[in-house]
């Protein structure tokens, strides 16, 4: 077979030239293509809307990338799509980072994406906003599972940084108002990666032990960056879960977090939120002493009332003992009244007594062997004999009188 010449000299030739000709399988022609692309198109930015999005079981994302005139087959890989921070949707405008190759299998054109950004919104803003419907609609937001705060909680849950002012702050506002409640604390990291993940192991390690009555998360202020770890679904799921009631204060009074939305209790910043959980125990004594010298007068007010009840009674009202002896009389009349029904009442039962105890007489068997018959019986059986033809000469039988008994064996039968 002759030599094969370069393949970029022989692609041009005429099938029946006189020249040796090189044939390219469609496997080589793919090759071909595909390192030409590789090599001439570096990695791009490129922009369009996503249509045809579908996410097989291999957890790839494949799509259609396209503009008003044009589209093209994309396809980003599982490993590249799990770092989005968001997902991608049928209609969105997106940025897409990659190369172009072919698809040796079946020669298609295809966009290798590595990267991709939502046009228009910012990516933390898009999955803030897909949670955020996520959540609602599973009921995570429900207002009627809100819990209410305890009152002066005996001890309370802080998860937040260890270094950051917002504890300093939290701290100092619980030890002024009630020096004496016990604060668990649960440090974790609020921002970076693995941050999310810390705050919920706190919130559901310090609300299963049993430890705290309430439990406030939180965390200064801070970029949408910075506070990310607060709108991660695993945080919100914690707060959700959570068997004490739950105050989110995260950043200052304009920020809001996931966590803002599923905690029982929003509030504005960690100082509030503590000021939140307690009150001031001077606040406290002074509206107690307010309540008591309230309570005296009323009370004083009401006795006062009653004095005045009592003295216009007592001036309408008769001798007592002249009422008592009327009442003494009438116990007597009644007391005689009763003693008579009584005793009619007796003697009624006892002649109902006599007259059944007559007729109960009249049927006993013992009247019927007091008039000189008695009762036989079968020995050793005991069935008592009602015809000659249930003995035999020889039987022994027992013979019951109205006074006594006897044994006596049978000689005869008739």
């Amino acid at each position: 077979m002759s030599e094969i010449k370069e393949t970029s000299q022989v692609i041009g030739l005429p099938l029946f030239s006189e020249e040796p000709k090189a044939f390219l399988t469609v496997s080589e022609l793919t090759q071909i293509i595909k390192g030409t692309l590789e090599r001439e198109l570096d990695s791009f930015w490129v922009v369009g809307e996503v249509s045809n999005f579908r996410v097989p079981p291999s957890g790839h994302f494949y799509f259609t990338l396209k503009d008003e005139k044009s589209q093209i087959s994309a396809v980003m890989f599982r490993r590249q799509g799990l770092n989005l921070s968001f997902q991608p949707e049928n209609g969105m405008e997106v940025f897409c980072f990659g190369r172009v190759g072919v698809y040796p299998v079946r020669g298609d054109l295809q966009l290798y994406v590595e990267n991709m950004e939502p046009k228009g919104r910012g990516a933390l803003y898009l999955a803030f906003e897909q949670l955020k419907e996520k959540l609602a609609e599973e009921g995570l937001f429900a207002v009627e599972r809100k819990r209410p705060l305890p009152f002066l909680p005996a001890s309370i849950g802080i998860v937040t940084s260890l270094q950051g002012a917002a504890l300093r702050d939290m701290l100092r506002i619980l030890g002024d108002r009630f020096p004496d409640r016990r604060v668990v604390i649960r440090p974790v990291k609020v921002q970076g990666e693995g941050a999310a993940a810390e705050i919920a192991g706190g919130i559901t390690e310090l609300t299963r032990s049993g430890e705290v009555e309430v439990l406030i998360v939180a965390r200064g202020g801070g970029s949408l960056e910075d506070l990310w770890a607060f709108n991660e679904e695993v945080v919100a799921r914690a707060i959700f879960a959570a068997c004490v009631p739950v105050i989110s204060a995260v950043g200052h009074e304009i920020d809001f977090t996931i966590a803002d939305f599923v905690a029982d209790h929003r509030a504005p910043t960690p100082t509030a939120a503590a000021e939140m959980v307690v009150s001031r125990k001077a606040d406290l004594t002074e509206r107690i002493e307010e309540l008591q010298s309230r309570l005296v007068r009323e009370i004083q007010v009401r006795l006062d009332r009653e004095r005045e009840t009592w003295a216009g009674l007592a001036r309408r009202l008769a001798d007592p003992r002249r009422r008592l002896q009327e009442s003494q009389m009438r116990l007597d009349e009644l007391s005689l009244s009763l003693w008579r029904r009584f005793q009619d009442h007796l003697g009624r039962l006892k002649n109902r007594l006599n007259h059944g105890a007559g007729r109960l007489s009249s049927l006993s068997p013992l009247a019927v062997l007091e008039r000189g018959y008695s009762i036989a019986h079968k020995m050793p059986e005991g069935v008592i004999v009602r015809d000659t033809a249930a003995i035999k000469i020889g039987d022994l039988l027992r013979i019951t009188f109205a006074r006594g008994k006897s044994l006596c064996r049978v000689e005869e039968k008739e």
